[in-house]
């Protein structure tokens, strides 16, 4: 009887203590809020004035140091797509240092505002996997997409798609900018387009490159022509009068040369893409400027910095306090 009292009166102690400490935790939480408010209530005329002097400064960095994004749309030509992302390295580490001697060399206007550059492609693996740039007339190309099976044998997939090396293969690419205040094509678009397409490697390459889509072109439209030839002559064979000719399945070899005609006609109209593509090594498709960029504290500093300032006060009150409560202790030992 006496061992089991004996845990009875065991366990209403811990209980007691367990709610001594649970009330004391609560009521050490209401005694700080209540010194919180004590605190701003004696500090009212500091915080106000700190709230009022950190929302002007606010105001006025977010209106006169306003950033931008401009994002340029480009599709990299003659293999220059290690080239572009090289160069675009250099133009950011010249942004990064302050270069602005090279910047306006290159054509720059205010390159005291362009704070950053940056590319990345734009992930298009449907357009990586089926379209064959030599042979664009023929059926969907499966060798890209037997390669990154292949890659992603051993992983994810996802990852093979993104990864650095593959992301150079795609089409289209996104060089992105970041410039205080507004800028325009001709201050800074434009020079940074010219200065990538400066090459006389790629240049000749160009050269090359258009010289044989042009020839390609043109004896896909000599073959057509024989093919109308063709085609006319059986009209004529066949006695057949009308504009418009209908053949018969059961003649395969005619609707072989008609698919052919057909092939040619579509690879005549990829090849005079191509040529829109081939106007520069460095190719521009589009371009977005001035997107008002509010990342971080971007555009957020009329609330940010007055916060920070009160923070601040907070933080230095109680580091005092703190140093005086040690040196009197400190005199105190002394003593």
């Amino acid at each position: 009887m006496s061992q089991n009292a004996t845990n009875s009166d065991n366990q209403e102690i811990d209980l007691s203590m367990i709610s001594n400490k649970i009330k004391g935790f609560y009521d050490g939480i209401g005694t700080s809020v209540f010194r919180g408010i004590l605190f701003f209530k004696r500090n009212l005329l500091i915080v106000g004035i700190l709230f009022i002097v950190g929302a002007a400064l606010g105001t006025y960095f977010d209106l006169n140091y306003e950033t931008y994004d401009s994002k340029i749309i480009v599709r990299p030509n003659f293999g220059s797509t290690d080239y572009l992302y090289s160069k675009i390295d250099l133009l950011d580490s010249k942004i990064k240092t302050r270069d602005t001697l090279f910047l306006k060399s290159i054509g720059v206007k205010n390159p005291e505002n362009l704070t950053k550059i940056e590319i990345e492609p734009i992930v298009d693996i449907y357009s990586l996997v089926n379209y064959n740039e030599k042979n664009a007339a023929v059926t969907t190309n499966t060798q890209n997409f037997e390669l990154l099976k292949l890659l992603a044998e051993e992983g994810d997939i996802n990852k093979v798609i993104k990864d650095k090396a593959t992301s150079k293969n795609y089409y289209s690419h996104t060089v992105h900018l970041i410039t205080k205040g507004f800028t325009t094509d001709e201050k800074t678009i434009e020079p940074i387009l010219n200065y990538l397409n400066n090459n006389t490697y790629f240049d000749n390459l160009k050269k090359i490159y258009v010289e044989n889509v042009n020839v390609n072109i043109k004896k896909n439209e000599e073959m057509i022509l024989q093919i109308n030839t063709l085609l006319e002559k059986f009209s004529t064979a066949s006695g057949q009068k009308s504009d418009k000719l209908v053949f018969y399945n059961e003649n395969t070899e005619l609707n072989e040369v008609l698919k052919t005609k057909q092939a040619l006609v579509y690879e005549i109209g990829i090849k005079r893409e191509q040529l829109v593509n081939y106007e520069n090594t460095i190719k521009k498709n589009s371009s977005i400027l001035n997107i008002k960029n509010t990342e971080s504290v971007n555009g957020k500093l009329k609330l940010v910095l007055p916060l920070l300032l009160i923070f601040g006060f907070v933080l230095i009150r109680l580091f005092s306090k703190f140093y005086k409560r040690q040196a009197l202790k400190a005199q105190q030992n002394i003593a």
